[in-house]
């Protein structure tokens, strides 16, 4: 990618697509929608290992995801390592505390409170696998040079989604953490200053009594989330 910046443009036959009746149509639309129905956020995590390469496999589907001007601005930190693990539940659990303490606001408290979170974050360690995911604001091209990248927080929410749905597929729970502020990521991944911390992933199985809220089963109807002009 690095050799992308000041070429011309240059197209190709559109690869891979293809066309389905209707009523294939309609069957994958709602096979689709069945499964990912099933994707629950967990936050009771088992330590049962999960191999290294299921998360790259899954990481390569992130990056297919649609993105400004091609630049992929995102950078995936896969943590298996346990004192890794143990410094990232330390430094987010301070901001947490921090957070619930007062931070964050009683309204926010209260929209919190059906969903049963706290400070502590023990998943952080049990879970076999941690991913920091990053937006770069730079590029680096073959000419050594930085170039800016564009949209990076939609190319990164987006490529997010993908990932999610990826480990969905491939048999594992996942919980979107987002401690604020998140910049202590950045130094135990050891990443540059350009790179900015979006989410931190918990990706692993889920214990077998874990649970969810009551109140996570609760999804708005069609009518509520859309609006068709015809």
């Amino acid at each position: 990618m690095e050799n992308q910046f000041d070429k011309d443009f240059e197209a190709v036959a559109l690869p891979d697509f293809q066309e389905k009746s209707l009523e294939d149509m309609r069957a994958a639309a709602d096979a689709f929608y069945q499964r990912v129905r099933k994707r629950h956020t967990v936050r009771d995590f088992s330590d049962r290992p999960v191999p290294r390469d299921i998360i790259e496999k899954c990481l390569l589907a992130a990056g297919t995801a649609p993105n400004g001007a091609n630049h992929q601005p995102w950078h995936f930190s896969a943590i298996s390592n346990q004192e890794m693990k143990t410094k990232i539940r330390s430094a987010a659990e301070e901001e947490e505390r921090t957070f619930y303490e007062g931070r964050a606001g009683e309204e926010w408290l209260r929209a919190l409170k059906p969903i049963g979170t706290d400070s502590e974050k023990p998943f952080l360690e049990k879970a076999p696998w941690l991913i920091a995911i990053f937006g770069q604001r730079r590029s680096i091209g073959a000419d050594g040079r930085k170039y800016k990248n564009y949209y990076v927080p939609e190319s990164v929410s987006i490529a997010t989604g993908f990932l999610l749905l990826a480990l969905q597929e491939a048999g594992l729970a996942t919980l979107t953490h987002t401690p604020n502020p998140m910049s202590f990521l950045t130094q135990i991944c050891e990443r540059p200053s350009t790179d900015k911390p979006y989410i931190l992933l918990v990706v692993g199985y889920p214990d077998k009594d874990a649970t969810i809220p009551k109140h996570a089963l609760e999804k708005k109807k069609l009518s509520e989330i859309s609006t068709f002009f015809e």
